[in-house]
């Protein structure tokens, strides 16, 4: 049985310079670079829309203001 998610992340393709480093520093592996292009011609981070646990080390990880929004789920 698969645990709730305890978090879920938005992202602003726009915004992301496509370096990965939020997806290397997430610990359960949800995030990954798509396979599109964003307007700047850089591979974007998407999230895989479930397994999130809130932690927030994305955000902290991304150098780019505004692209990673972690929110938590209430209990």
């Amino acid at each position: 049985m698969e645990k709730p998610d305890r978090g879920m992340v938005r992202l602003s393709a726009e915004e992301c310079k496509g370096c990965g480093l939020c997806v290397e520093a997430c610990p359960p592996k949800v995030l990954r670079l798509a396979d599109g292009l964003n307007r700047s011609g850089y591979h974007p981070v998407c999230y895989l829309n479930r397994g999130c646990t809130g932690c927030g080390i994305c955000f902290y990880a991304c150098p780019e203001p505004g692209a990673i929004v972690v929110l938590r789920v209430a209990a």
